[in-house]
């Protein structure tokens, strides 16, 4: 059995190479069954949740299992912690032992950025070179990286509610070769972005629809539950809504909350990942506004532990 920390998951994974793992996951092969979803009550900090999400490949000699086991604790942040926190355990379609142990937290912060970026291959403009990442956390600079794979980004700007945290991201991009800067006004920076991504746990929504601006592409990764909302109801009613998987009608905040009360209808919302790899519509036309919600995919996870394990000889 092989350890996987994060920075081998590092060494081992770049985000052209896992986009495309990703795409043909969602092309088939792959079987992913509804998520355990279990709330911790927290007096002081606001609930955790404990989450168990399984996959598996097609039968076969090169068949493949596996689980993550992700907490998520929101009261982290005042403990100078990351908030989500996970182990992934990849085992042998064939026999069943367990073959590799993986830091779940590197592997998730990979593959949801890979998802987002994998969105944004058919809902962004081919020409989108401005990003404006909402939140300053440990997914936003996966997420720049993530986008910049798939559109010639040559603009980066970081809000954040804490200042010193997105001047903080801001410098270490700006030391990887962006040209990056942090930014105070979030309504100032929504209509300058030609991609607005954000991953934050807002209980209340950041981006204004007023502010959107034809072309523009919204990438909602953040706000995990009901309680949560990244973009309000005039976002998504202006938008043409996309969804990672179906699970996102019902579980996390925006879609799933604006349908929840009656704000959107299910039938607006107009293909998932999969559909979009397998040639469904995306982008109608370079005026159009677009959004992606993701709430996340146990299919990614597998998909991203097998590249792991392949890239590093297993």
């Amino acid at each position: 059995m092989k350890f996987f920390s994060a920075s081998d998951v590092d060494s081992a994974l770049d985000f052209p190479s896992l986009v495309e793992a990703l795409a043909g996951a969602f092309l088939g092969g792959l079987t992913a069954p509804t998520r355990h979803h279990h709330a911790l009550p927290r007096a002081d900090e606001g609930d955790a949740t404990h989450l168990l999400m399984p996959a598996w490949t097609r039968e076969g000699a090169d068949a493949f299992l596996g689980v993550k086991i992700v907490n998520v604790f929101p009261g982290n942040g005042a403990r100078g912690l990351p908030a989500v926190r996970g182990t992934y355990v990849l085992q042998s379609g064939v026999t069943g032992e367990t073959i590799a142990v993986l830091d779940g937290t590197r592997l998730t912060q990979w593959r949801t950025a890979a998802a987002s970026a994998l969105a944004a291959r058919y809902l962004a403009r081919a020409d989108s070179r401005k990003l404006l990442i909402v939140g300053a956390g440990a997914l936003a600079p996966f997420l720049v990286r993530a986008h910049a794979s798939q559109r010639l980004i040559d603009s980066v700007e970081i809000w954040n509610h804490r200042p010193e945290g997105a001047r903080k991201l801001a410098d270490s991009l700006a030391a990887q070769g962006f040209d990056a800067r942090a930014v105070e006004s979030l309504q100032e920076a929504v209509p300058r972005a030609d991609i607005v991504s954000a991953a934050t746990l807002s209980e209340v929504p950041l981006i204004a629809g007023a502010w959107l601006q034809p072309g523009q592409h919204v990438d909602l990764v953040g706000a995990f539950n009901l309680r949560m909302r990244e973009a309000d109801d005039l976002a998504l009613r202006r938008s043409r809504v996309f969804i990672d998987t179906p699970a996102a009608l019902s579980e996390g905040g925006d879609v799933a909350a604006a349908i929840a009360s009656g704000a959107l209808a299910r039938s607006d919302v107009v293909a998932d990942l999969a559909a979009l790899v397998r040639g469904a519509p995306g982008r109608g036309g370079d005026d159009e506004i677009t959004l992606f919600k993701s709430v996340g995919a146990s299919i990614e996870d597998l998909a991203a532990a097998i590249l792991v394990w392949r890239t590093s000889g297993g």
